[in-house]
């Protein structure tokens, strides 16, 4: 994914009331940004970070500049908005970059499923497989080298696996992806010390034939230019035995 028009560069002042940062323009001037990500961000919006935002058109907006990336000082970079995870994940989908979903016929967004009233990710229609239905997780706490998820705990993710878990044993086929959006994460663990009932959930979707798949996304950067591509496979680590 390209951005289009290039992003401009700010500084972080602190971020707050969830969707809302206070930044430093290029040229000093103080300003208020939308972000479009719920989570805690731990480690993603430390003060004096640099931020990078694109610009909305649209003179309705209150707030025109949205964040989209951090590059912490640790030289890691941080794709916090967390509506690019599924545009992300459609995209690889789309270029048969994750070889274990291509050949499908046909990819619908935001259908309703499941007892819960949910909608899933992403549904893949094959001709002589089962439908397949993708849920999509952004994974950006860091811990280590380690990946976790959730950042918070998440009554609508632990949703989301029972299901996934009811998905399968309707006979079809269910995908949990970890859309990995931190530079610095080498592979993903649930955080059970965050969120216990989610790990607990997640060992028994992985059990009961959940496929669980992690996949790290590539930054390149030039001037206000920017692409990230989901490209490499991580490993999703399962500790939790208390089916």
């Amino acid at each position: 994914m390209k951005y289009t028009p290039k992003l401009k560069k700010a500084t972080l002042i602190k971020r707050y009331k969830r969707f809302l940062a206070d930044v430093i323009l290029e040229d000093g001037t103080a300003t208020t940004i939308h972000c479009a990500n719920t989570g805690a961000m731990t480690g993603c919006a430390e003060p004096d970070d640099t931020v990078w935002y694109s610009t909305s058109d649209n003179p309705k907006r209150k707030y025109p500049f949205s964040w989209e990336l951090t590059h912490t000082k640790n030289n890691h970079y941080i794709c916090v908005n967390t509506i690019r995870a599924n545009q992300l994940v459609e995209e690889a989908l789309h270029n048969n970059t994750i070889t274990e979903l291509t050949g499908f016929n046909s990819l619908q967004r935001e259908v309703k499923y499941g007892t819960e009233n949910s909608r899933i990710d992403i549904l893949l229609k094959f001709n002589n497989q089962p439908d397949t239905y993708i849920e999509v997780k952004s994974v950006t706490l860091l811990e280590g080298d380690m990946g976790y998820f959730p950042d918070a705990v998440t009554g609508r993710g632990q949703k989301h696996l029972r299901e996934l878990i009811e998905v399968v044993e309707q006979g079809h086929r269910a995908v949990l992806i970890f859309a990995v959006l931190h530079s610095g994460i080498d592979s993903v663990k649930a955080a059970d010390y965050i969120d216990p009932e989610y790990a607990k959930l997640l060992a028994q979707a992985k059990y009961k034939g959940v496929e669980l798949l992690a996949i790290k996304a590539s930054f390149t950067h030039l001037g206000g230019d920017f692409e990230v591509v989901l490209k490499q496979i991580l490993p999703v680590i399962i500790t939790e035995t208390n089916y």
